[in-house]
Order: structure tokens, then C-alpha cells, then sequence
């Protein structure tokens, strides 16, 4: 399975659900790659220290004859790997106009690696740009991340015009796998009316495990580390394993 976790709106909590949704599969062993489509890092910064000398995705998509699998790092956990970004990654766009296969640069490069996983988990940039519609005809699922905000629902119009045109055309195979309530404070009368409307939007593609505004999954990127080691006991870890648990029984 290829799950994508995307939307065009920033501080959604995609790179935090990517770092340890991954972390919670492979706790499963399951064996899973992180690939960190976002030209800011912050997923391989989550995992790895800086090395601007290491061969990233960009490397993969843009050299030929590299793959994913030739970038493929380690992580310290057990079952867990990852396809590193670096900044240059932004220069992708520019790099394939007017490329026959741009849009299906990724989904080529990353078969061959792909097939010894059970999951990949791909973070997005907060832009519907190459590099989102690149992982969105790579992909089986999306997973969209919603901040339980006043503004929440803004901008999934967007995203979900670009994931019909996709199905429609590059990948008929993709679907929806579930709309995620990112950033929940339980206690607010907004919340919980923006989780209704969500729900009302969504339907049953909301996932019934709902994120909660926790310190820890902030701090956890900072160690190295993913919730799970950093604050075992957290509401957190709980939120994320019960978002694992939901994953593999939709998929």
C-alpha cells in the first residue's frame, strides 16, 4: 500500500502523521518507507541528521538510472526506512516542464522499492503542485490531514478536485482512504462543532480516531525520535497506534 498525506494547507499535521504513522506500522513489523516529498525535510530531519552530501529523492527523480531504492537510508527504528529530501528538491519543477513523464516520475522510480514493503507513506509540500500530484499517481490511498480549526475545511475543494482529475486519468486505482482531525482541543464548544461540520462534509471517510493537541508530538521531532520512544505514555502515542490500527483495517 502507497498512502499519501496530503493538503495544500500548511500546519495540518502532515509530516507529524507521516513520522509516526510510519513509526506505528513499524512497531507492527510492518516493514515501511517514509519517502519525504517536502523540499523543507523536516520528515528526514525528524529521523536523521543533516547530510547535504547524501543522494535524496531528488536525486532519484531527476538522475538517470538512480531509483528510490539507491537513497534509501536506515532509521533507528526496526522496520522503518526512509527516502530523504533535501531543499534542491524544490528545484524539481522547473527541472521537468516539459517532460513527457513528469507526472509520473515518482510512481516509475519508486516500483522496484515499493514491492519489498508492506506500506509508503509519502509526505507532501503544502502546495498542489509536481511534487503532490507526482505522489498522488504513485499512490493506492490519500489520507488528508484536517486541522480542527475555524479554517479547516478550507482549500479541500482543491485537493479534492486534484485527487478526481488524478483517479480520472493517471490512476484510476487511487482512493480516499480518510480525512484525518488533526490538532483537536476536546474542551472547546469550536472544536467540536468543527469536527461536526467535518463529519458532515466527510461522511464516514473521517477517521474516528481523532488527534489531539499534545506538547510531545511537537517536541518528539527535535529528539529524534517518534512518539512512541519519546513519550510512550502520551496521548499521542495512544492517538497514533489507534490511527494505525484504523489504517490497516481500511486497507
Amino acid at each position: 500500500m502507497i498512502i499519501s498525506i496530503a493538503n495544500q494547507k500548511g500546519g495540518v499535521g502532515k509530516t507529524t502523521t507521516a513520522i509516526n504513522l510510519g513509526a506505528a506500522l513499524a512497531q507492527k513489523g510492518l516493514k515501511t518507507l517514509l519517502v519525504d516529498l517536502d523540499p523543507q525535510g523536516n520528515c528526514t530531519l525528524s529521523y536523521l541528521e543533516r547530510d547535504n552530501g547524501r543522494r535524496s529523492i531528488y536525486e532519484a527523480l531527476i538522475e538517470p538510472g538512480v531509483t528510490v531504492r539507491d537513497v534509501i537510508q536506515k532509521t533507528p527504528i526496526l522496520y522503518l526506512d526512509i527516502a530523504p529530501a533535501r531543499i534542491s528538491l524544490a528545484k524539481l519543477e522547473s527541472k521537468l516542464v516539459g517532460e513527457l513523464d513528469s507526472h509520473f516520475r515518482l510512481k516509475d522510480r519508486l516500483k522496484e522499492a515499493a514491492e519489498t514493503y508492506d506500506y509508503v507513506i509519502i509526505d507532501t509540500p503544502p502546495t498542489l503542485g509536481l511534487l503532490t500530484i507526482n505522489a498522488l499517481v504513485a499512490s493506492t490511498h490519500l489520507l488528508v490531514p484536517v486541522q480542527s480549526s475555524y479554517f479547516s475545511l478550507e482549500g479541500t475543494d482543491d485537493l479534492l478536485e486534484t485527487f478526481e482529475k488524478v483517479k480520472a486519468r493517471p490512476n484510476p486505482e487511487l482512493e480516499l482512504l480518510g480525512v484525518l482531525i488533526t490538532l483537536n482541543d476536546k474542551r472547546t464548544v469550536l472544536s467540536r462543532d468543527i469536527r461536526k461540520q467535518i463529519q458532515d462534509v466527510f461522511g464516514d471517510k473521517v477517521f474516528k480516531t481523532v488527534i489531539a493537541k499534545n506538547v510531545r508530538l511537537e517536541e518528539s521531532p527535535a529528539y529524534k525520535e517518534s512518539i512512541f520512544s519519546f513519550a510512550p505514555d502520551s496521548s499521542g502515542a495512544l492517538d497514533y497506534y489507534r490511527l494505525s490500527e484504523e489504517v490497516i483495517g481500511r486497507v
